[in-house]
């Protein structure tokens, strides 16, 4: 099985084809101010040349759901409903903090992946990471605070969101927090190619109309309509 997935919901445009469980190529590129649109494209086209391989040799279709930029999720999930249908093959998305976590596999601790969600909240979850990641607590939006206050025992942090509110983290848990290099902190979209393959095995694929975000929160636009509601 050939599995190619999209990461787009970080301030990135990351692809990854794997082959067999296998990785045959990943890219990642930042992508400031929303400049996956103009990226993703030419990245992919790039990819698959420099594997031999073409769209159509691809099996199944992947894509981070969310958390994260609102634009970003919304750009890679059109990339990938528009290539699975035009394919006419299976397609899944995957949590971009699941993601995050499968940077720390059997680490033996709590894996709390954290991405920055402005307006001083963040976007996280705490997994248990063997071959993958089983979620602890699901993926939420929250202030930081309110989350810690529920962590008593070792736990690594990860993910930009970490790296802003490190202190609060350490005044919260002392010694039972540790951090992952900075290295580790980006979602890898080859880590999503195996979380695919694994739910494409358990759960099956999704029609690409029904591939769905996760943005746990209200976009501004809606917040707008709501108020002038």
């Amino acid at each position: 099985m050939i599995t190619l997935c999209i990461e787009t919901a970080s301030a990135r445009a990351g692809i990854a084809l794997t082959r067999n469980g296998q990785l045959v190529a990943e890219t990642l590129q930042d992508a400031p101010g929303g400049l996956q649109n103009r990226l993703l494209l030419p990245l992919l086209k790039q990819l698959l040349s420099n594997s031999s391989l073409s769209i159509a040799d691809v099996d199944l279709f992947a894509c981070a759901a969310g958390p994260g930029s609102f634009t970003g999720i919304r750009t890679g999930i059109a990339a990938v409903q528009g290539l699975a249908l035009a394919c006419n093959k299976p397609c899944v998305a995957v949590s971009s903090l699941a993601m995050l976590a499968m940077n720390l596999p059997h680490i033996g601790l709590s894996v709390c992946p954290m991405l920055d969600a402005r307006k001083n909240e963040i976007y996280t979850a705490l997994y248990r990471v063997t071959n993958v990641p089983e979620a602890v607590v699901s993926d939420c939006v929250t202030a930081p605070a309110d989350f810690l206050r529920h962590l008593t025992s070792p736990t690594v942090f990860l993910g930009d969101g970490a790296a802003r509110y490190h202190d609060l983290i350490v005044e919260h848990l002392g010694a039972n927090a540790s951090f992952a290099p900075s290295f580790l902190s980006a979602p890898r979209p080859a880590a999503a190619c195996r979380l695919a393959e694994i739910q494409y095995l358990d759960l099956g694929a999704v029609q690409p109309e029904q591939l769905l975000p996760t943005y746990l929160r209200l976009s501004e636009a809606e917040l707008s309509r709501q108020q002038k509601i």
